[in-house]
């Protein structure tokens, strides 16, 4: 039923309930208008908006493939120390300070440059002698070289700026074997002496073998 409809209908009600007398032809009527009234509220309530469809999200874009650099490795630097610290001089020209990228651990330097004139340069030396203290260490540019600044976790003077294993140190199995450990020895004097040492070495390594050990290291005393 329409609109109008609902209003002509209302209006034919309410002039029944002015005529209506009993008491029960008046409650009927009323009914009956708070019905039509409820019909003639409901059919002239605006429609409500469509809502507009949700749009899809827009998928995130795929974060771009870090591109694979390709690296000279500086294997030639000079360095100085003091009892707190160690200086690396790496000469190399055109390096911009915001292109350097650091690694300091502590036992372990990995220093990048970026686009230097056209390639990458790196300076790493995975095992340091001793420990540094990663956040005090720095880089700084110069004109023409990189110094870095290595800060020593324990005050001293390093040997060497590399970790290197002591070749006279033995094993345990060598231990148990003190012969083994005195072969060991006598080879290392053997590959790092003089003619004299070599011819030395030769004499007591075979003597030792054919049980004349004592004598012949004695020569080497």
């Amino acid at each position: 039923m329409s609109a109008d409809d609902l209003r002509s209908e209302l209006d034919e009600l309410r002039r029944l309930e002015g005529l209506a007398k009993h008491p029960r032809v008046q409650t009927l009527l009323a009914n009956e208008i708070r019905n039509v009234e409820a019909k003639l509220a409901k059919a002239t309530e605006p429609s409500p908006e469509p809502l507009a469809a949700a749009s899809a999200p827009a998928p995130a874009p795929a974060p771009a493939a870090r591109p694979v650099l390709n690296y000279v490795t500086l294997g030639s630097f000079s360095w100085d120390q003091d009892n707190e610290k160690i200086k690396i001089y790496v000469s190399l020209e055109g390096v911009e300070q915001e292109k350097v990228e650091t690694t300091f651990k502590p036992t372990s330097v990995d220093v990048k440059f970026h686009d230097v004139k056209g390639k990458n340069y790196r300076c790493a030396i995975p095992k340091l002698n001793k420990e540094i203290v990663p956040e005090k260490c720095k880089v700084v540019v110069k004109p023409t070289k990189v110094i870095i600044t290595l800060f020593k976790a324990s005050k001293g003077n390093w040997l060497d700026l590399h970790f290197k294993e002591d070749k006279f140190k033995p094993s345990m199995d060598k231990e148990k074997d003190p012969m083994s450990g005195i072969m060991d020895l006598m080879k290392n004097m053997y590959e790092e002496g003089d003619e004299d040492m070599k011819r030395t070495i030769a004499k007591a390594w075979s003597d030792a073998r054919s049980g004349k050990t004592t004598d012949s290291l004695s020569g080497l005393r």
